[in-house]
């Protein structure tokens, strides 16, 4: 299976270069149905759980992590209403322009800062994805993107992905028994 993107993008770079084929899935957990985790650089700190998505029109960072950078002066308070796909929403806290360095490429990113939990630190969406021109790969765990000195690789953290959506087996415990409980079913054995 071969997925490719035929164009030649950014005039230097063919966009047959931007292929993903079999032998790239080769040391991946098989089968697997995870997301694609990287980690990147903000402002030149490494940020770990990385979600990339273009599932989203947004780009998104947890306001812990601009928090932890020391950049929460730098958040311009703005009042959005984000929706999910399950039309569940989320008031954000403001925005905040960062310098997100991915394998040497570097790009300011507008994030919108959201306060609460999620899975992951920050969500790269599709206005980064497009302008960095990437085609991202799921099954092969990993993202490519061209730059003016040819076609950048970034591989995806597929243990770290495995680790967020880690399903554990719920074992169902006993009701425990009351004093009520104990009481009436003696009686309804003493009969």
């Amino acid at each position: 299976m071969s997925i490719t993107r035929e164009i030649w993008i950014r005039n230097y770079v063919p966009g047959d270069a931007l292929s993903f084929g079999d032998e790239e899935a080769d040391g991946l957990s098989q089968p697997h149905n995870d997301a694609l985790v990287i980690s990147i650089l903000l402002n030149k700190i490494q940020i770990k759980c990385v979600l990339v998505d273009p599932g989203s029109s947004v780009n998104i960072i947890r306001s812990r992590v601009v928090e932890q950078l020391g950049l929460q002066d730098q958040i311009v308070p703005a009042s959005r209403i984000l929706n999910g796909f399950n039309m569940a929403s989320v008031t954000i806290k403001g925005e905040v322009t960062l310098l997100v360095n991915v394998a040497g490429t570097i790009q300011d990113t507008k994030f919108h800062v959201i306060e609460g939990d999620m899975r992951y630190d920050t969500l790269l969406e599709r206005p980064w994805i497009h302008n960095m021109r990437a085609v991202s790969s799921t099954l092969h765990q990993m993202m490519k993107f061209p730059t003016e000195e040819g076609v950048r690789t970034v591989y995806g953290e597929q243990h770290a992905a495995k680790e967020m959506f880690a399903v554990e087996e719920m074992v169902p415990i006993p009701e425990p028994l009351t004093l009520e409980k104990s009481s009436s079913k003696g009686k309804q054995e003493a009969k």
